[in-house]
């Protein structure tokens, strides 16, 4: 991945987060100098990050590759169709090996589901590979919802700890938004007051959500060997099973699966700024 990927990389990562610091101070008294320096650690990140990529690739001659950062997935814009029939290709493909240990050959894979699933359905869909995460968000329709990435290791149980998590948060975030409508009053601007109401029906939404343990799972990073991974793809809630045997680092690769309701071109909408459970 070149330089001007990480940084797109950098930009899904960041600029929600961002994004929502800044929200938060513009409707409360700032003092100037503390919305520059906002703005400065934002640029200091850039820049910090393109200098990085200068002084790591000594063979580089002006903007250089970075190759210890992997993307996975398909990214807004994309053909899904694509990318199903190339996950496919690759998975079939993919060299089994003579594996003298148990661990020899297993290699990292991003699997999507056809369907939004409960946590307790995981388990039986994901035998046989070792889960390292998954990939959450409530499904309400045209509703813009929050992607939500957490580490599960054990299933059900770390993902119905981290859903209780993310439902403490939610119910905080909801209440933030209804006292921000409190608080413009009448003399609101209509389209500030329907920011923060919608807000506040969202986040109220997404609280219940997943204090049920919601449908709301739809995919998963694993680790198996090819034969385990191929496997996968007999369950009828499995999409696709993307490997990723380049994969070495998982802070430096960014997944990005396609949601069950996309099925053509991944949408500029689509939820970004997927973050851990309880952050």
């Amino acid at each position: 991945m070149r330089a001007g990927d990480l940084l797109r990389g950098i930009d899904r990562r960041l600029l929600p987060v961002l994004a929502e610091a800044v929200a938060g101070l513009a409707h409360r008294p700032v003092r100037p100098h503390l919305l520059a320096g906002v703005a400065a650690a934002s640029v200091s990140v850039v820049a910090a990050t393109a200098l990085w990529a200068v002084d790591h690739d000594p063979g580089a001659a002006a903007l250089p590759a970075v190759n210890d950062v992997v993307q996975v997935g398909v990214a807004e814009g994309e053909s899904i169709t694509d990318y199903l029939q190339a996950a496919r290709s690759e998975l079939a493909t993919l060299d089994a090996g003579p594996a003298p240990t148990a661990t020899q050959g297993e290699g990292y894979a991003l699997v999507t589901f056809s369907e939004y699933l409960p946590p307790r359905r995981l388990a039986s869909v994901l035998s046989g590979v070792s889960v390292v995460e998954v990939y959450l968000r409530v499904p309400l329709g045209p509703e813009q919802t929050q992607v939500v990435r957490m580490p599960a290791y054990r299933l059900p149980e770390d993902v119905l700890t981290g859903m209780d998590q993310v439902a403490q948060r939610k119910s905080r975030e909801a209440a933030d938004y209804r006292r921000r409508v409190a608080e413009l009053g009448r003399a609101a601007e209509l389209d500030l007051w329907k920011l923060y109401d919608t807000g506040a029906r969202v986040a109220t939404a997404e609280a219940e959500a997943y204090r049920r343990y919601c449908a709301c799972v739809y995919a998963a990073v694993v680790r198996g060997g090819p034969d385990v991974l191929r496997d996968l793809t007999g369950h009828a809630e499995v999409r696709a099973v993307d490997p990723a045997p380049e994969v070495r680092r998982l802070e430096r690769t960014v997944f990005l699966p396609p949601l069950p309701e996309h099925d053509e071109v991944v949408p500029a909408e689509t939820p970004a700024g997927a973050r851990p459970a309880g952050g």
